[in-house]
């Protein structure tokens, strides 16, 4: 029996309807600064159990018979939840690309969603992660061409601590990368992870995609990137993720890259 044999086409009703899919979950968002123009450009979704258990909790309990309707189930709700929240910027989502069987049907529980609340689609960012290891690149590719006609943005999520790493970037181009924390944390003191970063930007800049540097903790971290034309940044050092709702980022925080800003634009 192949994997589509007993394939049931699934719209935004069943896509919230939790006692089919036997998990209860909600979402938690994050911010991403954009530190050009001190402001947000978006939130990334991030699932979360109903007492604000973390992704652990609620990813352990997926299976080869779940995995489907919570991949689609998360789009809905995250898009559901960022209207009720009045989320302006990027909506950032994570997919499960082994999941997606026909590129064509699995979007169409996002798109009704989005026409369902008025939720712009060109406002919403679907992230693959490198941590995942994707069966087919080929079928990866052929998600991110369909999501493009609709008009969504695309990204690789943990960029530099996956399985495909610049392989990825060789068959396919995303919008955005996102910079795994483990090659920020601490890069203004360390020599080697400085030396990859920096040539990880370098072909960013000549693909003409852009970058968000994640899991950034200390101001140390955001200007050594900054220094190298980094502009869009994720992490505690600006706001954790809030339970349903959108953190704000502290005003003490702008002044503390703004100074260098200010610096380079002397010189």
């Amino acid at each position: 029996m192949g994997m589509l044999d007993n394939f049931v086409p699934v719209g935004c009703k069943a896509c919230r309807d939790k006692t089919k899919l036997g998990i209860d979950f909600t979402m938690a968002f994050q911010p991403i600064v954009d530190i050009s123009n001190n402001s947000v450009f978006g939130y990334e979704a991030l699932v979360r159990g109903i007492n604000n258990e973390g992704a652990a909790s609620i990813l352990s309990q997926l299976n080869d018979e779940n995995r489907y309707l919570f991949d689609q189930s998360i789009r809905v709700k995250a898009i559901d939840l960022a209207q009720q929240l009045n989320l302006q910027g990027m909506l950032s989502i994570n997919f499960l690309p082994n999941a997606v069987y026909k590129p064509e049907t699995c979007i169409r529980a996002t798109l009704e969603a989005a026409a369902e609340v008025n939720f712009p689609t060109d406002r919403i960012m679907f992230e693959v992660t490198e941590g995942e290891r994707v069966i087919d690149n080929e079928h990866l590719r052929n998600i991110f061409i369909e999501y493009k006609k609709h008009n969504f943005t695309t990204a690789i999520d943990d960029f530099g601590a996956g399985y495909a790493g610049l392989n990825l970037l060789a068959d396919w181009q995303p919008d955005i990368i996102k910079l795994d924390m483990a090659m920020t944390r601490n890069i203004h003191q360390d020599r080697v992870r400085r030396a990859l970063v920096f040539g990880i930007l370098s072909i960013c800049r000549e693909l003409s995609i852009q970058v968000i540097a994640e899991g950034i903790e200390v101001r140390e971290e955001c200007l050594t990137l900054a220094d190298e034309g980094v502009t869009l940044f994720q992490g505690y050092f600006f706001a954790k993720p809030g339970f349903e709702c959108l953190p704000e980022i502290p005003e003490e925080v702008w002044p503390l890259v703004k100074s260098r800003r200010a610096r380079d634009s002397r010189r």
